[in-house]
């Protein structure tokens, strides 16, 4: 047969999508099932004082929870454990969810929910980064910090006098709503005796799991948790589930019934998470011949009231602060602070994106400084294979990154257009019009594939391959589908890995009452780390045939599925398990944070060309090119999809995403208001790969899907200060921010 992988098969769900087979959460119903609704704060912060149940509704017919009926601990177990399900008595932000609602009658119980009234005595609250650093107020802890960070290699406050210049910056990133096709929703069974079931639109089942035994106190094979078809997550739907899915499941076990809860647009974005806004600091010692002497940085995150993931967020930043270059020096120092803002949490990057943003621009201006261009400046820079990355981490992969910049800076045709793109923008505005200005810059960057350091270690991965008597082969893991392709890569791995046609794989949906604990499906892991194990497992399955004597070394798909027949026939089930084990000479030091931070990166450089409108102050991304080498593509049509989307979500953290904050609260939650790119404003996003097998990945694949998220926004900024002259810290880039910037300098409008 021929080999699976690098072919780009259909989806394994995608007939059921396209044809509406594909169940997601809000399909379901149950018999006597109610509609749940959650009543929140109108409070950043303070005291809650009263509750008031007003209005003409039938209060006696409502199922109504507060923190009193949490039947075990009150709080979403993560990290921190200090996110309650339910306020008690006390309030950190704005639509904190304070109690929960139920009735057969879900109109009924939205009117219901607008007659609770909810009195709290304010206390002081703070809203930015910069307010908490300064402890306007403490909000949480001793000192606002919920985690830090430092990575120190080098002597870094030697290396200041041995430089011929010192190129300091500051630069900032914004929050980001993930919106998700299909907003967050769950529907709960619960019955004292009996235990929780839950149903919902997720990522991570088990950190459902993990949350609702200890919100119940149950053992854990009382709790149920069963992912439905998730309409996109983006990291939206990794730690936020287990507090809808709690909602729903207190509900149905005060009430006895069946509890449907499902947001709407508006409340999905107003009180879910968002990408984290950060802020970097740059301090950089470079010799006269452009080399990086020392890099110092300065990296902070808003966690917002709750810790969440905010330390996993920052951890992950923080390693990708320092970039593909080699540097002698380097010192990171790094917090995600709190603030009275809903709790920021998992986005796609997963923090890199905001350093690596910092750390991109920050480049452009030290090549400006050092003399040399963008490109020149990088190439002496770029790490290779024996030299140690900002952890200290020794890279041991083929590395080429010159490679990549020649081929990428080729297929955009960089250099005449930035030469054509100079002499055209001098040339404009001769006559006083206003007119359109081009430019063209690039970022280049890494980005590690799997949880940090010892965290796939501490997970302990498990995945599990099962023939039936039908002759197939079913992958049971939790590593769930959320439109990213799991299920058809997954299928692919095991094709290869068994010589078997590909329809012969069935994927079974991930349900904790059924599949192992293969870890959350985040972080780049799903085909590097998880994919493995279904290779490892389905391979341990071809091994049990052979030693049984039912299969030769050499067979075809048919003596397989006839193999599988005979041994469940003759000895039962035939099930085999894999369990993660980390590569060879990788080591972590959790407490100097040093060493091995990931077992893999994938390595890219992309090409962003723009537009720049003088009379409406609008940029445009008329061009992109997205070069990576991301190990062994599995899919094709898959890959370049995830960096298309990837690209696309970025342009939109670029130049249109901008949440408008008042108080606290997210005053644009609307998709009226919240302004995303329409394909009309996405250009052609021209992708292409380099292969080079990672030993330790199925087939060998490495992580993608986070990768295209790291690169636009500074290659997009690049090139709008290639454009117009003018040098931008902070995104997103609105019209309006570059309509004041070239107010108060008239000469960058006339260039």
């Amino acid at each position: 047969m021929d080999h699976p992988i690098g072919k780009s098969f259909p989806r394994k769900e995608g007939r059921k999508k396209v044809t509406g087979q594909a169940l997601y959460v809000d399909d379901l119903s149950f018999p006597d099932m109610l509609h749940g609704a959650t009543v929140r704060s109108p409070s950043p912060r303070g005291k809650i004082t009263n509750i008031t149940f007003g209005g003409d509704i039938p209060w006696d017919e409502f199922t109504v929870v507060t923190a009193k009926d949490v039947p075990g601990a009150n709080y979403v177990a993560l990290i921190l454990n200090d996110q309650p399900y339910l306020a008690d008595g006390f309030v950190n932000h704005a639509e904190e969810p304070v109690l929960l609602i139920a009735h057969r009658d879900k109109y009924l119980v939205e009117e219901a929910r607008r007659n609770v009234v909810i009195e709290i005595e304010e206390q002081p609250a703070v809203f930015t980064l910069e307010e908490s650093l300064a402890k306007k107020a403490i909000v949480w802890g001793e000192d606002n910090i919920f985690k830090k960070f430092l990575v120190d290699k080098g002597n870094v406050d030697d290396a200041w006098a041995l430089a011929d210049f010192i190129v300091e910056g500051e630069y900032e990133t914004g929050a980001q709503e993930q919106l998700y096709i299909e907003n967050n929703g769950a529907i709960a069974i619960a019955r004292p005796g009996e235990g929780v079931t839950v149903w919902g639109s997720m990522q991570c089942p088990y950190y459902v799991h993990k949350a609702l035994v200890k919100l119940f106190d149950l053992p854990e094979e009382k709790i149920r948790i069963i992912q439905t078809e998730t309409g996109g997550g983006f990291g939206g739907k990794e730690e936020y589930p287990s507090l809808i899915a709690g909602h729903a499941a207190l509900l149905a076990w005060k009430s006895g019934k069946p509890v449907k809860l499902i947001y709407d647009r508006a409340e999905d974005m107003v009180a879910t998470t968002k990408r984290h806004p950060s802020r970097t600091r740059h301090k950089t010692a470079v010799s006269k011949d452009g080399k990086l002497l020392a890099m110092e940085i300065d990296f902070t995150i808003d966690g917002g009231a709750y810790c969440t993931l905010s330390p996993v967020v920052l951890s992950r930043g923080t390693i990708h602060a320092g970039g593909p270059y080699s540097c002698p020096n380097v010192r990171i120092h790094s917090r995600a602070v709190a603030t009275n803002v809903p709790p920021h949490g998992a986005f796609r990057g997963f923090g890199a994106p905001q350093s690596i943003f910092a750390l991109e621009r920050h480049m452009d201006q030290c090549a400006r400084v050092a003399g040399l261009t963008p490109e020149e400046f990088r190439r002496r820079n770029f790490i290779h294979e024996g030299e140690t990355t900002a952890t200290s981490q020794v890279i041991r992969e083929r590395v080429d990154m010159d490679a990549l910049l020649n081929r990428a800076l080729q297929l955009s045709d960089y250099h005449a257009k930035r030469e054509r793109f100079a002499r055209e923008n001098a040339r404009s505005n001769g006559d006083g019009s206003f007119g359109i200005k081009r430019g063209i810059g690039f970022a280049t960057f890494m980005h590690g594939a799997g949880f940090t350091g010892s965290g796939e270690v501490y997970l302990q991965s498990v995945v599990s391959a099962e023939a039936t008597s039908e002759g197939t082969v079913q992958i049971l893991a939790a590593s769930t589908e959320i439109g990213q392709g799991t299920n058809t890569i997954f299928s692919q791995i095991a094709s290869e890995a068994l010589g078997v046609d590909f329809e012969m794989i069935d994927i079974i949906q991930p349900d904790t009452g059924r599949v192992p604990n293969s870890g959350p499906t985040v972080a780049s892991r799903t085909s590097m780390v998880v994919g493995k194990l279904v290779e490892s497992a389905v391979t341990a399955l071809k091994q049990t045939l052979i030693g049984a004597g039912l299969l030769s070394e050499a067979y075809t798909t048919a003596a397989f599925r006839a193999a599988c027949r005979e041994y469940v026939t003759r000895f039962g089930p035939l099930k085999t398990s894999a369990t993660y084990e980390p590569p060879p000479n990788v080591h972590w030091d959790d407490e100097k944070y040093q060493g091995d931070a990931y077992g893999a990166y994938a390595w890219a450089v992309y090409v962003a060309e723009v537009s720049y409108d003088e009379l409406t102050y609008e940029a445009r991304v008329e061009d992109f090119v997205a070069l990576q080498e991301v190990g062994r593509v599995i899919n094709p049509v898959l890959a370049a999809g995830q960096i298309e989307g990837g690209v696309a979500q970025a342009i939109g953290f670029t130049l249109f995403e901008n949440v408008v904050w008042k108080d606290g609260r997210m005053a644009n939650n609307q998709m009226t208001n919240y302004i995303i790119p329409t394909p009309v404003d996405i250009p052609p996003i021209r992708v292409y790969f380099e292969e080079n097998p990672y030993a330790y990945g199925p087939g060998g694949a490495k992580g993608i899907g986070e990768l295209p998220m790291d690169g636009a926004a500074p290659a997009i900024l690049n090139a709008i200060e290639n454009a117009t002259g003018a040098s931008f810290t902070h995104i997103p880039l609105m019209p309006e921010q570059l309509m004041e910037r070239y107010e108060k300098e008239p000469s960058l409008v006339q260039g």
